[in-house]
């Protein structure tokens, strides 16, 4: 278990994961909750043709962050993957931030992408 903050209560809490069932096809998701089952963070991944593992939309809340619930909840996913789609290619897309912590999992850099967007009109 991870311990983190609670806001100011500055209580002690314990982190559990749990796997959530989704409505949308293919996609696995899982929940960091607090001792009072508040959601603290999530991570999912979205399972694609030929064999492919789309890991993607990892938050976690503003006070609990730098306490190990983003590798916790990193872990479950990649225990799940490990045990239900051997063979496959796991991918992601990611932050700056992250990539230490991608490449100390194994995984190697592909190409640079830039982000943009435009107001639909």
């Amino acid at each position: 278990m991870v311990e983190g903050v609670l806001g100011s209560n500055l209580k002690m809490i314990d982190i559990r994961i749990i796997q959530i069932k989704t409505n949308a096809q293919n996609l696995y998701g899982w929940i960091a909750l607090s001792s009072t089952d508040h959601p603290v963070g999530h991570i999912f991944m979205h399972v694609e043709l030929e064999n492919k593992i789309k890991f993607m939309d990892a938050w976690v809340h503003d006070d609990f962050r730098r306490q190990g619930i983003f590798s916790k909840l990193w872990d479950t996913r990649w225990d799940y993957v490990q045990d239900h789609f051997k063979g496959y290619t796991a991918y992601a897309w990611c932050l700056p931030m992250s990539i230490g912590l991608l490449r100390k999992k194994g995984f190697t850099e592909g190409e640079t992408c830039i982000y943009v967007e435009k107001k639909v009109e």
